[in-house]
């Protein structure tokens, strides 16, 4: 919102990609509104009315988050003076969604790491479904090959649909740099979990070995490097900061352990 600083258009659109349903789902939305209001009370300045677009897929339970629109917009006014219209529109963000030129403002949070279909050519990998160490280099290709066309995918459509000079801010899941193994998933430990317990449910009888081995997941956790690409062959939009942010699972584990 660096953008508007010291000046604000009358109007400003905002939109939620992969919002979810739940109280959380307003969580970023409040935070960008309290920014705004705070801007324009230090430019001495009205603050605009905000279009506040919620976006997930059909399936997504909307009726759940309109129900809590009010309490949303009560809080709002108890510190804020910005005028808000929450609307919901539904869709994959791997297609247009909004007009042209009309977006002042992206925001996504862990959404971007899923994909709008699995790979092709995963046969040789039947055993898991995702890549682990045991994948073959053709996995990590084709779900890397199938991430960089569907992030270059939204970063056209929305380069379409926002004005110049607009912002976006998005949170992925990701894997560091810092290993050079492109199969070492060090943020992806659940799905081997879920991969051997459906090799324990094959082992029983319960599951097929061809059931298991059509079933992958739409996923991919890019690393710094491979974000940076998709975004400079891109071309449309720059990078303005870039962070990482790591979780020590192991650490994690140990805490576990000392608390049982």
């Amino acid at each position: 919102l660096s953008t508007f600083k010291g000046w604000f258009p009358n109007y400003i659109k905002v939109a939620e990609l992969g919002c979810s349903s739940g109280q959380n789902t307003f969580l970023a939305m409040s935070e960008i509104i309290n920014t705004i209001n705070v801007l324009c009370q230090q430019s001495n300045q009205n603050p605009p009315e905000i279009d506040c677009c919620l976006n997930d897929l059909p399936e997504n339970d909307f009726n759940t988050t309109f129900k809590l629109v009010p309490f949303f917009k009560k809080e709002l006014l108890m510190t804020n003076q910005a005028s808000c219209f929450v609307n919901g529109t539904s869709g994959s963000f791997y297609s247009r969604l909004f007009s042209r030129n009309s977006l002042h403002f992206v925001h996504s949070s862990y959404s971007l790491h899923w994909l709008s279909m699995v790979p092709e050519k995963l046969e040789n990998d039947t055993e898991n479904v995702y890549i682990s160490n045991s994948s073959p280099q053709s996995a990590y290709k084709a779900y890397l090959n199938q991430f960089q066309r569907d992030f270059t995918m939204f970063l056209t459509l929305r380069s379409e649909e926002m004005v110049s000079n607009g912002r976006m801010v998005l949170t992925f899941n990701g894997r560091n740099t810092f290993n050079s193994d492109p199969l070492y998933r060090d943020c992806c430990h659940f799905w081997t979990l879920l991969s051997n317990s459906l090799c324990d449910l094959v082992f029983e009888g319960l599951v097929s070995e061809s059931e298991l081995g059509a079933f992958n997941v739409p996923f991919y956790d890019p690393n710094e490097q491979e974000l940076k690409e998709v975004i400079q062959n891109q071309g449309f939009f720059e990078i303005n900061d870039l962070e990482t942010h790591g979780f020590d699972l192991s650490h994690s584990k140990r805490d576990n352990e000392e608390d049982n």
